[in-house]
């Protein structure tokens, strides 16, 4: 089954976390697909405190989604050991069709042979009639033979080839203690070989003297091939290690991303590129073809649908859910997707609806973790985004998880260890980017019973989000201090004082500003930055 991700947004919060884990247990539970929880971002104090309450464990982080080797239905080509023989190398290529072959020794590459390796290897053969220190058991198997007398063996073999004609009987080469003689039934000729003493004989479908098989000084072959095939054969007898190319070899590891391979190809001809696993090992062939439809990530977005807020590598990936309480973004897709998004507090209400509509109870734990991200979300039904709904999911959920829901929101919004944490994690915890009318702002909200310990650090948040500001080109960035008890928010920013006045109808005071009854990012400070940009 391919594997689906469910993913929150970047830098998630509970609700993003929450609902990845529980709409996969929702799929996973109907029988289909393998779908998989995952997160863009670290799990900021809340979450944690709410997956420990619970016993469960974050998903597994991602850094993108962006199309890799392993995606690619690249070919699951043979392999070749170092040691093989170019015979044997050169029938399976054709045999196979295979243009190039991974050279491996014990499984890692050693190199690459290609037909054009082969080539240059047989003409430098024809033109050379040489071999040179060929393995003799490789010779031996390359000419279905036998080795005569076994006294005279040598592990390699070396000396000039000829073959035996009768216009040629005087010839040098008979007589040369380098050759290695290929003839036929002529006992005279192998007699006179033999003492001359010539490296090595190759008797084609010939009687064997019994006397030869005691030669001590020469080196005798059977076979039942002709002289013409044992003439081509022979230099075939040569360990592909020596004919591959083995220096500079480009290969990619599985985990590469597809558009890295493509920039590397792009600046090199082979035809094709070993593929390797984490171990080195060699597990097929990648080509420029393989890069033309490459198989696509298949991702679930819940909890947004922007795509500066979704993973790295977006525009690679084929989307198909989006499950979400926000307005509706920028994210285009290639074909009609489900697309679920409800105006309630919480995606985890939404969840919980579809737990219903297909007849599935969440396990308690799942339970447990719908129903804290409902109460973060609606900052325990305190938030202007709170509907009845939210509450009735909710009060199901901690039911069925076994919890009150006063126990739950002790959980979530119990005093954090702000003091130990640098400005830019304490902003960057449940931080999103928006576009609005052409404008580019990021927003940060940080949900605390007693905010004075995080006020006391406003010069340093300022500073982490001046340098954001300067870095990304936002035309404003914000922090909301929301205090839970207060049931409002400070506002830190760095922009436009005019802005923050015309947009809250509040004066500001040295970047900041308190403004009563504001909870909500979603539903009181991006709609009226909406409202006032147009």
């Amino acid at each position: 089954m391919s594997k689906i991700f469910v993913t929150g947004h970047r830098n998630p919060d509970t609700d993003s976390i929450s609902s990845a884990l529980a709409y996969a247990a929702l799929k996973n539970a109907a029988g289909e697909d393998e779908y998989k929880a995952v997160r863009l971002g670290s799990v900021n104090d809340e979450t944690q405190r709410l997956l420990d309450y619970f016993g469960a464990e974050a998903p597994e982080l991602v850094g993108n989604l962006r199309t890799q080797v392993k995606d690619l239905d690249f070919d699951k080509t043979p392999v070749l050991e170092r040691s093989v023989t170019v015979d044997f190398a050169m029938r399976t290529m054709l045999e196979q069709e295979l243009r190039a072959v991974p050279v491996v020794d014990g499984g890692k590459l050693f190199g690459m042979l290609s037909f054009g390796d082969l080539a240059r290897y047989e003409l430098e053969s024809m033109a050379e009639n040489r071999i040179e220190d060929v393995p003799l058991a490789n010779l031996v198997s390359v000419l279905e033979g036998e080795l005569v007398n076994p006294a005279a063996a040598a592990e390699f073999l070396s000396g000039n080839v000829s073959i035996y004609l009768p216009q040629n009987y005087e010839s040098e080469r008979l007589t040369d203690p380098e050759s290695v003689l290929i003839c036929g039934d002529q006992p005279d000729v192998v007699e006179q070989a033999l003492a001359a003493g010539v490296r090595c004989l190759v008797l084609c479908r010939a009687d064997i003297d019994p006397h030869w098989k005691s030669v001590a000084d020469t080196i005798i072959i059977s076979t039942p091939l002709c002289a013409r095939h044992v003439s081509r054969l022979i230099g075939q007898a040569l360990p592909v290690e020596r004919i591959c190319n083995a220096e500079k070899i480009v290969a990619f590891h599985i985990e590469d991303y597809a558009d890295d391979v493509r920039e590397v190809m792009l600046k090199s001809r082979f035809r094709s590129y070993p593929v390797l696993d984490a171990e080195g090992k060699v597990l097929g062939t990648v080509s420029r073809f393989h890069l033309l439809r490459p198989r696509r990530k298949h991702v679930v977005l819940v909890d947004h649908n922007e795509a500066s807020q979704s993973v790295p590598g977006l525009e690679q990936v084929e989307i198909r859910e989006i499950i979400d309480h926000h307005r509706l973004a920028d994210i285009q897709t290639g074909q009609p997707i489900l697309m679920r998004n409800e105006p309630v507090g919480c995606t985890a209400t939404i969840l919980t609806a579809m737990y219903q509509e297909r007849g599935i109870e969440p396990s308690p734990k799942i339970a447990g973790l719908m129903a804290g991200a409902i109460l973060s979300d609606t900052v325990v039904f305190k938030s202007p985004t709170c509907t009845a709904r939210d509450v009735a999911a909710a009060e199901k959920l901690c039911k069925i998880a076994g919890v009150t829901v006063e126990e739950l929101g002790k959980v979530l919004f119990a005093a954090g260890d702000e003091a130990s944490k640098s400005a830019e994690e304490l902003f960057g915890a449940d931080y999103k980017a928006f576009h609005i009318a052409e404008k580019n702002i990021g927003v940060s909200q940080i949900s605390s019973v007693d905010p004075s310990g995080l006020l006391a650090r406003k010069a340093e948040l300022l500073d982490v989000m001046a340098a954001l500001k300067a870095r990304e080109g936002f035309d404003l960035v914000i922090l909301m201090v929301t205090d839970i008890l207060k049931e409002g928010s400070t506002l830190l920013y760095v922009g436009n004082d005019e802005t923050i006045q015309l947009a809250f109808g509040a004066e500001p005071k040295e970047n900041a500003v308190f403004l009563p009854g504001v909870m909500s990012r979603k539903k009181q400070i991006i709609p009226m930055l909406s409202g006032l940009w147009g």
